[in-house]
């Protein structure tokens, strides 16, 4: 085909390129760009046709500027060569800046006079993204900072991960204590899979969330006509656990008479599907938690004594977060970390007066409170840092309060109530049940009180 024909398609030829590009006169103004560049960009041809190619302030070039007439950029200096490659980031319409790979080379005519240049920009956005990602992956790699997918690196939770390394090896009960939203879920996943029973089911139900009959066909499954609706025979949790480790989350809502049938499981390693009376043997480690008290639940009868002595062999207790703030700019940089990754928005951080809401803050919801709310901050940031004015208004209400109860005050009551427990236990001449009732509390409480003192029967009844 003759040149002359090609080049009465040229604006169809530049028009199928993927690239933006755009000819600019020596001058330093933009005279055409093709459809590439107007989706890159935002700007319509006619918007920037006789604009400075400063509008889309390109670092690269701002440095390359002089401004001397003809020569008014250094790209077109006789000593420079006729082609330059940068990477760069330009300024789109909506004020936003993209990063961008730009070649540019210089046109002259058959005599060699300046004509202008013509310019090429390549979106390297997704490219930054895998960047600042591997980035990212590598200093969290680096940084070694939790167990798993628990965040923490407060003397507290090193506590807590050493007791699941030990817990993990052993087939024994597990119960995780912890209020709402301190990672009891993620606790009882690590022990499952750093246990010897990783690579066998692993098996979870939240027991605050069914009623009393859909609990029981849950836990241990039904035969078909068992009751209205059940079409089917069904496998229940335990079942489905079988040789693996199976997660009970809030065991304080389970109702009584579920409680005596979890409690028969636990010790015969069997149990009955509901409509059936054929037993069924299975193999499983019960990993419980719950955030309620269930020592109060023991004293009012809705929580059975024996199920907790039962389930309570290797308890993990989480602290909340207003007890190891440490831990508070590592949750907060991970967290910022993983939503700038699922999103591609370049917000990297708080600003301290930001950082210094959040380490002044209760957080009664723990870490997923802290969660939701960086997740609302990272949405309204307008800028690369989220500062207190994109925190949730409730942050701002809700400050730690002022303790009325000193170091030393709570040191006293520990030390009375110790000696308190001492003497009914000598005066019921070691008898528990007795000393509890001479105390007023449970048998229950004397017990955990006397593990939390480090009291030995023997050695105080001998005073």
């Amino acid at each position: 085909m003759p040149i002359k024909k090609i080049n009465q398609h040229w604006e169809r030829v530049v028009n199928t390129m993927a690239e933006a590009l755009l000819i600019i006169s020596k001058e330093g103004r933009i005279l055409s760009v093709n459809h590439a560049f107007e989706e890159l960009t935002g700007y319509s041809a006619s918007e920037v046709s006789g604009q400075p190619c400063t509008l889309l302030a390109c670092q690269a070039c701002e440095m390359a500027i002089n401004n001397q007439g003809d020569g008014w950029c250094k790209l077109f200096e006789p000593d420079q060569p006729e082609m330059r490659r940068c990477r760069c980031t330009i300024k789109k319409k909506d004020g936003t800046f993209l990063p961008a790979m730009k070649n540019a080379s210089v046109l002259r005519d058959e005599d060699g006079a300046l004509l202008g240049a013509v310019e090429t920009l390549t979106d390297l956005s997704e490219i930054d993204r895998l960047d600042r990602k591997v980035e990212i992956l590598s200093r969290q790699l680096d940084e070694n900072s939790g167990y798993g997918a628990i965040i923490g690196g407060s003397d507290a939770m090193k506590s807590v991960f050493a007791i699941i390394e030990k817990a993990a090896q052993s087939d024994a009960p597990i119960i995780i204590f912890g209020e709402s939203g301190t990672g009891k879920e993620l606790v009882a996943r690590a022990i499952h899979e750093r246990g010897k029973r990783n690579t066998a089911p692993y098996v979870q139900l939240n027991c605050a969330a069914l009623n009393e009959a859909l609990l029981e066909s849950e836990l241990f499954g039904h035969v078909r006509g068992s009751f209205t609706g059940a079409f089917r025979d069904r496998v229940g949790r335990f079942e489905a656990a079988n040789g693996g480790d199976l997660f009970l989350d809030e065991i304080g809502d389970i109702p009584l008479s579920i409680q005596i049938k979890l409690l028969r499981v636990l010790e015969t390693s069997q149990f009955e599907r509901v409509g059936e009376n054929q037993p069924v043997s299975v193999n499983v480690r019960i990993i419980t938690a719950t955030n309620r008290n269930l020592l109060e639940l023991i004293e009012q009868k809705r929580f059975r004594e024996d199920l907790y002595f039962r389930i309570n062999v290797i308890p993990i207790h989480l602290p909340p977060l207003r007890k190891r703030k440490d831990d508070i700019p590592l949750l907060v940089n991970t967290f910022i970390d993983r939503l700038e990754i699922r999103t591609g928005k370049p917000v990297r951080g708080l600003t301290r007066e930001a950082l210094n809401r959040f380490m002044n803050y209760r957080w009664p919801g723990n870490v997923r409170e802290m969660k939701s709310a960086l997740e609302y901050a990272f949405t309204v940031a307008d800028k690369d840092a989220i500062d207190i004015d994109h925190l949730p208004p409730h942050l701002e209400t809700h400050a730690v309060p002022a303790t009325s109860t000193s170091n030393r005050t709570i040191r006293e009551i520990g030390n009375t109530e110790r000696l308190q427990l001492i003497d009914a236990l000598q005066s019921a001449g070691g008898n528990q049940s007795q000393a509890a009732r001479l105390l007023g509390v449970n048998r229950v409480t004397v017990w955990n009180r006397m593990r939390k003192y480090g009291i030995n029967l023997k050695r105080e009844i001998k005073r």
